[in-house]
C-alpha cells in the first residue's frame, strides 16, 4: 500500500481527533489505481501551523476548515496555489456560502464537506478527492514523458481495448439477426458472456497501464500458478464471435493439465494478440489451430491460421513498436501495429521465445516457447 499525508486543518480538536479517528484505518483502492492508499493523519489548529507544515512536509491532501484563528482558510489555499503545489484540497466548514465556494474553487478547492461530518460522508469525500489526485497525478506524469509516451499508451489503450468490444459485438448482431431462435433464453449465454468482457473492460485499462510500467521496471507483478488451458479458452472465447462473422473455426489442440507460475494478465495478453490476429489475417472459411504442449520444463504454445501469410522482409519488422503490414491484403484490417511487439515484451519477460513461420497466401504459425519452470 501506499500513504497518503493527509492534514486536518481546524481550531476545534473534536474535529481532528474525529476525523483522525474515521481515517487513520481507512483505505481507497480501485481497479484503475496501482494498489490502495492508506492516509497518515496530521493535525494543525491555525493556518499559520498549516502552512508551516506545508512548507516542512510534503502533503498530499488537505481538509481546510475556513474559520481559524489568524489567518483563514483561504488564505491557506491561495498560499498553495501561488506556490504550485501538488495538494488536493477540501474545504469542510459549517459556514459555506456562495461567495466562498466561488473564491475557494478559483484558488483550487476540489470540493466542500459539511460539518459536523458523519464518518461515512467524510470517507466518501476523501476517497473521491483521492482517485482525483491520483488521476491528476497520472496524467501529469504522461505529459512530461512526452508525446511519443502519450501517444504510444493511448496507442495500447486502444488497441486492447478492441478484443472485448468485438467479442461483444459479435454477440450482439447474433442476438438481433436472431441466430440461436426467438426468446431472449436463446441468447442468456450470451448476455453472460458479454458481461464478462464488459468487466473485464473494466480492468483492462488497469492493465494496460501496467504495461506501460513494465519498460520502467516498476510494474508489480501477481504471479500464481495457471492453468495454461484455461487461459487459452477464455481467449478463444472473446473472438468466437468475430471468427463466426467469417466462418472461421477456431480448434484448441493438445495437453490439457499444463500449470505454469505467471502472471495471469500477462498471459492473456500473449494469448489474445496471438489468437486475435489468426481471425483477423485470416480468410473467409478459414481455420485456426491453437496448441498447447509441454515438453520437460518447457511449454509451446502455436497458433496457426489459414489466411493470407508473410514475406520474410514482412516477419523482419513484426515485433517492433508501431509497425503494421500494408498492402492491399491487409488494408481493410484495423489495428494500431502494437499488438505483437506487446506479445514479444510479455515473452521476453518469462525469458521465452516467440518465432514465426508464414508463406504468403497459406497462412501463418506463432511459436511460443516458455520456461516452466
Amino acid at each position: 500500500m501506499s500513504t497518503l499525508k493527509l492534514l486536518v486543518v481546524d481550531d476545534e480538536p473534536g474535529i481532528r481527533s474525529g476525523a483522525k479517528r474515521v481515517l487513520q484505518d481507512f483505505s481507497v483502492g480501485y481497479p484503475f489505481m496501482d494498489e490502495d492508499f492508506t492516509f497518515e493523519i496530521l493535525e494543525a489548529e491555525t493556518g499559520e501551523k498549516a502552512i508551516e507544515l506545508i512548507e516542512s512536509t510534503p502533503i498530499d491532501i488537505i481538509l481546510l476548515d475556513n474559520k481559524l484563528p489568524g489567518i483563514d482558510g483561504i488564505e491557506v489555499l491561495e498560499h498553495i496555489q501561488n506556490k504550485n503545489y501538488d495538494i488536493g484540497v477540501m474545504m469542510i466548514t459549517a459556514y459555506a456560502s456562495l461567495d466562498l465556494a466561488v473564491k475557494a474553487t478559483n484558488y483550487g478547492a476540489y470540493n466542500f464537506a459539511p460539518k459536523p461530518f458523519k464518518p461515512d460522508e467524510l470517507k466518501t469525500s476523501v476517497e473521491n478527492i483521492t482517485k482525483h489526485l491520483y488521476l491528476k497525478r497520472m496524467t501529469r506524469t504522461m505529459q512530461e514523458g512526452g508525446e511519443d509516451n502519450r501517444f504510444q499508451f493511448l496507442s495500447v489503450l486502444s488497441h486492447e481495448l478492441k478484443s472485448p468490444i468485438n467479442a461483444i459485438e459479435g454477440y450482439l448482431r447474433m442476438i438481433k439477426d436472431k441466430q440461436l431462435g426467438d426468446t431472449i433464453d436463446d441468447y442468456m449465454e450470451m448476455i453472460d458472456r458479454s458481461m464478462e468482457r464488459i468487466k473485464g473492460m473494466r480492468s483492462l485499462i488497469s492493465d494496460l497501464m501496467d504495461l506501460t510500467r513494465i519498460e520502467s521496471g516498476s510494474k508489480k507483478r501477481n504471479l500464481q500458478k495457471l492453468d495454461i488451458a484455461d487461459i487459452a479458452k477464455t481467449a478463444i472465447d472473446s473472438f468466437e464471435p468475430m471468427a463466426q462473422q467469417q466462418n472461421i473455426k477456431i480448434h484448441l489442440e493438445g495437453e490439457e493439465n499444463i500449470y505454469m507460475n505467471a502472471d495471469k494478465n500477462e498471459l492473456e495478453i500473449i494469448f489474445n494478440n496471438l489468437v486475435s490476429n489468426a481471425v483477423k489475417y485470416n480468410k473467409e472459411n478459414g481455420e485456426v489451430y491453437v496448441s498447447l504442449n509441454k515438453d520437460d520444463d518447457k511449454l509451446t504454445i502455436s497458433v496457426t491460421d489459414t489466411g493470407i501469410g508473410m514475406s520474410q522482409d514482412d516477419i523482419d519488422l513484426l515485433f517492433q513498436d508501431f509497425v503494421r503490414l500494408k498492402n492491399a491484403k491487409t488494408q481493410a484490417v484495423p489495428g494500431s501495429g502494437l499488438g505483437l511487439s506487446i506479445t514479444k515484451k510479455m515473452v521476453d519477460m518469462y525469458n521465452g521465445t516467440i518465432n514465426v513461420d508464414s508463406e504468403p497466401d497459406v497462412g501463418s504459425k506463432f511459436i511460443v516457447n516458455l520456461p516452466l519452470a
